[in-house]
């Protein structure tokens, strides 16, 4: 089942996010997807870590537009493209006003503590799906 509904956050850029040119390091667009990825999980008072496992990257594509300088304020848009039985894929795009700076697909694996994959029980699928207002 494709799905279309998604969420998004700010970030501004700081000092810390730039090399010396003041333009955004390649890995912190990453860094700006994990973030809105976890701030929806705090937005429901939860943690990314749940009570049988978590997920974690196990397939990135990402492609880079535009730079971000310091000081700008971003966009991060994710949305879910598909529910598989141990994983879930997202589209997440960093965008400045309307343009588009970096997009990223990620598959997120449900793996438990000792490190070994895990189906998603109906619970962690209902949560996720909440995520996303589905």
């Amino acid at each position: 089942m494709p799905y279309t509904k998604g969420f998004s956050m700010q970030i501004r850029v700081y000092y810390e996010d730039t090399d010396v040119g003041g333009v955004v390091y390649h890995s912190n667009y990453l860094n700006f997807c994990e973030r809105a990825r976890s701030d929806a999980f705090f937005k429901k008072g939860l943690t990314p870590i749940l009570e049988d496992g978590h997920f974690v990257a196990r397939k990135i594509i990402a492609d880079y537009y535009k730079s971000a300088k310091l000081g700008d304020v971003l966009g991060v848009k994710t949305e879910l493209l598909k529910m598989k039985a141990a994983s879930f894929i997202l589209k997440q795009t960093v965008y400045k006003e309307d343009a588009k700076l970096f997009e990223l697909e990620i598959t997120l694996a449900y793996i438990a503590f000792d490190g070994h994959p895990q189906k998603i029980d109906e619970d962690v699928k209902g949560l996720i799906l909440s995520l996303f207002n589905i």
